[in-house]
């Protein structure tokens, strides 16, 4: 009976702890851009290449001071060391997101 106890606090604490941090979190719309960077990550196929694109707008006060795009060209399926493996494809490995 004490594990059940245990184990229903501990499901209790963590749902309530999830609760509050979806409190926390704004939507893209409720965002202020009067200032921000907006950057947005896309990935194109053409032909048997990847195109990895990144563009980005700076916004300062309400006006845009800076808009750069960026484009990293790629195999579909890279030679590595453990060969071709035409099944796999760069357009669908995952992106992770660092901000420093």
């Amino acid at each position: 009976m004490n594990v059940i106890n245990y184990f229903l606090a501990a499901l209790s604490t963590i749902l309530f702890a999830s609760c509050n941090n979806k409190q926390n979190e704004q939507t893209l719309e409720q965002l202020d851009k009067k200032s921000a960077r907006e950057v947005t990550l896309k990935t194109v196929t053409q032909g048997d290449s990847i195109l990895h694109i990144t563009v980005q707008h700076i916004w300062y006060n309400g006006e845009q001071i800076a808009a750069k795009s960026d484009t990293i060209k790629t195999a579909a399926a890279p030679n590595t060391w453990d060969g071709i493996d035409s099944t796999k494809n760069l357009s669908k490995v995952p992106i992770y997101v660092t901000v420093q």
